[in-house]
């Protein structure tokens, strides 16, 4: 199912412990995680894509998380990363401080796709101690085992 985000997660492509302190950098910086992805057709399309839609309007979801997207024909199938920044990262211009990203590629085919796995991020995130498994999982696959116990509470 598209909107199953354990599906989307591999230990390599969560980083929790994102060492870039601005927003771009942090971006690329998790983003990279999807470079050698066997569905992203060309990485640097995808990621000045991601770039540009992040510029276009804050991809900030509230409660120190963002979701920086790009609907493209440069991923196969839809794909994710998950960064963590410990401290926080300013990403929008309010200032809003966010120590989770979720980096997400779909084709542009998709858009059905698309909105399950956004539709099912919003809900495994809406709970607070949800959230505080995310941000205090010790390894990537402490963090994916968070995600499944959440998918699973809300029978996704």
């Amino acid at each position: 199912m598209p909107g199953k985000i354990t599906s989307l997660l591999s230990p390599a492509n969560i980083a929790l412990n994102v060492q870039s302190t601005k927003r771009t950098g942090a971006l690329n910086e998790v983003a990279r995680l999807l470079e050698n992805h066997p569905d992203v057709a060309n990485f640097a399309g995808f990621y000045d894509e991601l770039l540009a839609r992040d510029r276009l309007d804050t991809t900030c979801l509230g409660n120190a998380i963002a979701l920086p997207h790009a609907r493209t024909e440069h991923v196969r199938k839809i794909v994710m990363a998950v960064g963590r920044s410990p401290a926080g990262i300013p990403f929008d211009a309010n200032g809003e401080m966010v120590r989770l990203f979720f980096v997400l590629g779909t084709p542009k085919t998709k858009p059905g796709d698309y909105l399950a796995v956004v539709s099912a991020l919003c809900k495994i995130l809406k709970d607070p101690a949800d959230r505080a498994s995310f941000l205090n999982a010790a390894t990537p696959e402490d963090f994916i085992a968070a995600i499944e116990t959440a998918e699973s509470k809300l029978g996704l």
